[in-house]
């Protein structure tokens, strides 16, 4: 079961993303929540993307509020990235408010 408020923060959060980074290189996986594409580079049309970042609503939220940094969230194994361009941390110096 996927919490409202939580869902809200996430869709809202990732929305935000999309604005600092439009694109569809990356694809980015917050599961049950949402998944959304942005980032400049090559566009993919079928099947699994070449650049895939995937982590938990708990990991996306602290990282999108400022709370924790890409490389220690990364380090202790909450994101799994794949791809050259599978790296937020250029676009998490800021803090997105949900």
């Amino acid at each position: 079961m996927r919490d409202e408020k939580i869902l809200q923060e996430v869709k809202s959060t990732l929305s935000q993303l999309e604005k600092l980074a439009p694109g569809h290189a990356i694809e980015v996986r917050v599961p049950p929540y949402a998944a959304i594409q942005c980032g400049e580079g090559p566009t993919h049309t079928r099947g699994t993307p070449p650049n895939v970042i995937e982590m938990n609503a708990y990991t996306w939220l602290a990282l999108a509020r400022g709370e924790q940094s890409w490389a220690d969230a990364y380090a202790a194994g909450d994101i799994r990235a794949s791809g050259a361009r599978a790296d937020l941390s250029a676009y998490l110096r800021f803090r997105i408010a949900p």
